[in-house]
């Protein structure tokens, strides 16, 4: 089986292999990631914006493969929180014809990371550095603030692996 993968970060190709090789119908199948645009903001606000994302990126993934998947990284209102926002992966497995969705944990990013996301409109990454929690630009192609917030217990990487299997919960029975 072929897989197409919405992104070319290592985090998000690695998450993908790692939950789909969990379930029979995708163990030995190959993974393959590609560029494929969101068409949302560079950083989603609110879990419209977010999943919508995670599906453009499975449809524009798809092509010469059994099933492309998207995933995507958003801030999402949650009442009860101290700033009022969470951070969470949703997971958009597509087939070609239906989409397969699924929501990862979530958690609060420090209020100051969080101002400069909500409002000044800021990418998380650029967030993050100028926070001065980490020099490196990239973040989310390393361990992510996750792994800073955790000091590496969780990476960004392990965060979206459930989304991804929370995407399979519907799709599993439909392949049966």
């Amino acid at each position: 089986m072929m897989v197409h993968i919405g992104s070319k970060n290592p985090n998000k190709i690695q998450a993908v292999k790692e939950a789909l090789v969990m379930f029979d119908p995708f163990k030995g199948s190959d993974f393959k990631g590609m560029h494929a645009d969101s068409g949302v903001s560079d950083q989603p606000l609110g879990l419209e914006e977010t999943i919508r994302g995670a599906q453009n990126r499975a449809k524009n993934a798809f092509g010469n493969c059994d099933f492309s998947v998207g995933l995507e990284s958003g801030l999402v209102p949650v009442p009860l929180t101290h700033t009022g926002y969470m951070n969470l992966s949703a997971c958009v497995i597509f087939n070609g014809t239906a989409m397969f969705v699924g929501l990862g944990p979530a958690f609060e990013l420090p209020e100051s990371i969080t101002g400069l996301v909500v409002e000044q409109n800021m990418e998380l990454d650029d967030a993050i550095l100028q926070s001065g929690l980490t020099q490196n630009p990239r973040i989310g192609y390393s361990e992510g603030i996750i792994g800073i917030l955790t000091q590496g217990v969780v990476t960004r990487k392990d965060y979206m692996v459930p989304a991804v299997a929370m995407a399979m919960a519907r799709l599993i029975p439909e392949l049966f």
